[in-house]
């Protein structure tokens, strides 16, 4: 996958990229990734972005003809792909969404700025994506977070495909994890995952991500799998609050 990057402030990405699992994929090819700064594409001789919006009002906006001029350029019309926005007004960025996007062989950011894009610029886009309702000060921390959702469902990116499989939101949350020692503070490793019992393990595990999904995001039961005897205990659990 070719991921591309337009801002004005290149700088932001070096480290979120320089680290962990990203920096080793890039280093094995997993996902290629440019940055490229938007004054570059400006023709002006103070290489400005912005200006003031017409029929008034506080911000300023982005001018269309450097941005355009910029997707035109990295948009690769050989390759599917799409040219994402992070916007407040996008759709909400979701595990599935996500998975869709990991598909994709190029995927072009532009991370904007100041009070807004001027609207020209929306019709070279292909999607606007929100993170949740809320505002940043400009795109480039959305798209980080992005890639970063999308790159590790790359084949190869994580070591291990069952983790995958099994991480939260897919659909239900995950279950909780121990480790060495068995017993800290007081406090108990289930005995269940002490018992070398595996179907008893899936069983329980399975129980503990229903729980908590019926707990913290009861919303996403709607997207899951479930057999009778859990649908069966959600109802019990809801007769319980």
């Amino acid at each position: 996958m070719i991921v591309d990057v337009l801002t004005i402030f290149p700088g932001m990405f070096d480290s979120p990229f320089a680290e962990s699992i990203m920096r080793r994929a890039l280093d094995n090819n997993k996902f290629s990734l440019e940055v490229h700064n938007l004054r570059d594409y400006c023709h002006d001789r103070h290489r400005v972005v912005d200006d003031y919006p017409y029929g008034g009002g506080a911000g300023m906006v982005m001018r269309p003809e450097p941005v355009c001029r910029a997707l035109t350029d990295l948009r690769r019309p050989d390759l599917a792909g799409e040219v994402i926005v992070p916007s407040p007004a996008g759709e909400p960025f979701t595990q599935k969404l996500a998975q869709e996007l990991s598909t994709r062989e190029q995927l072009v950011f532009f991370c904007p700025h100041y009070e807004g894009v001027d609207e020209r610029i929306n019709r070279r886009i292909d999607r606007e994506v929100s993170l949740g309702d809320y505002i940043l000060t400009g795109g480039e921390l959305p798209a980080m977070v992005m890639i970063d959702a999308i790159i590790r469902l790359r084949p190869g990116v994580l070591g291990s495909a069952e983790s995958l499989a099994e991480e939260s939101f897919s659909p239900l949350l995950e279950y909780p994890h121990y480790t060495r020692p068995a017993e800290f503070a007081g406090d108990k490793v289930p005995e269940v995952l002490l018992s070398g019992h595996h179907a008893k393990i899936r069983e329980w595990r399975r129980q503990q991500a229903l729980r908590r999904t019926f707990e913290r995001r009861p919303d996403l039961l709607r997207e899951a799998d479930l057999s009778a005897a859990e649908i069966s205990q959600i109802e019990e659990w809801q007769q319980q609050k």
